[in-house]
């Protein structure tokens, strides 16, 4: 239902994707942040709202120690009131090509070029950042993840399996076939992706890139391509940072000419949780009050 705080959680972008395409900020910490159960390499908790104060509002309550999470970082007080970052002489990366997947609409990347000026108007330094994924990281994680979710599946009376979403219970089959072997070396996909996150955030000290790669699909497709056998062609800009464990967020930053929201990515060090919500904060304010928010149509 509708609410003006939200909690969403995110092992690969289920955070900041449907943030972009609902045009409100999303907001994936940095991994361990926010307790949460069950916990699973990459999952994350976080808020969608409406504003990067809200945000960091909601921050100040999910980010309280729980015990439950034994893969949560150690109790910090960390002050969650935000100001605008002061960009002058931030050395910012500017993602286009996320390595693999599908390639972004002009429209986005067009959008997400004119956000990355503002931030070079208010003295960063921009910076072209590679890729940091490839497609055999990709593909080696979809296959892990199909075995995974195979491994819970298979253990569901029929009953409960029938009640599956199609589109999910073909994609996961799959898992039913991939090796031992094949599943460990998909796994060792997002440690692939942890060191290549890391060493990019070594010559820069945030990143941007799109969020979505698309500005939206047919509401009765299930994802993007709606195709079981190339499910996750939409997430190469997201899922990185949630096997690298970078805080990164969704902010709107335009609308395509059929008037849906383009979401712009920030994304920064490990732990730089703070740094994240002043940037947005930042380009929030050049941006000025969203135009509309996107609403049901009558």
């Amino acid at each position: 239902g509708y609410g003006p705080l939200h909690v969403g959680t995110d092992i690969g972008g289920s955070i900041r994707l449907p943030a972009g395409w609902c045009g409100i900020v999303g907001f994936k910490p940095s991994n361990g942040r926010i307790p949460i159960e069950p916990y699973y390499t990459g999952r994350c908790a976080g808020p969608m709202t409406r504003t990067i104060d809200d945000a960091a509002l909601l921050m100040r309550f999910l980010s309280r120690p729980d015990w439950r999470d034994a893969t949560s970082l150690p109790p910090e007080t960390i002050d969650w009131s935000i100001a605008p970052a002061h960009v002058k002489g931030m050395r910012i990366g500017l993602m286009l090509d996320a390595g693999c997947g599908l390639a972004p609409d002009p429209q986005i990347v067009a959008a997400v070029e004119a956000a990355a000026e503002r931030f070079a108007a208010h003295g960063a330094r921009i910076v072209a950042a590679p890729p940091v994924l490839s497609r055999p990281m990709l593909e080696g994680l979809d296959r892990f993840w199909r075995a995974r979710l195979w491994a819970d599946l298979e253990r569901l009376p029929d009953a409960a399996r029938a009640r599956i979403l199609p589109y999910i219970a073909e994609w996961a089959g799959q898992g039913a076939s991939v090796s031992g072997v094949e599943a460990v070396r998909g796994f060792g996909a997002t440690f692939e992706m942890r060191a290549a996150a890391a060493r990019l955030f070594q010559s820069v000290d945030a990143v941007l890139s799109p969020t979505n790669v698309v500005t939206g699909f047919p509401a009765e497709w299930a994802g993007p391509t709606d195709d079981p056998a190339r499910p996750f062609e939409h997430i190469a800009f997201t899922v990185p940072w949630n096997m690298g464990e970078q805080p990164a967020l969704s902010i709107n930053c335009g609308f395509a000419r059929d008037g849906m929201p383009i979401g712009l990515q920030i994304v920064g060090p490990r732990f730089a949780d703070r740094l994240v919500l002043q940037l947005g904060r930042a380009y929030e304010a050049w941006r000025g009050e969203m135009p509309r928010w996107p609403a049901p149509p009558r």
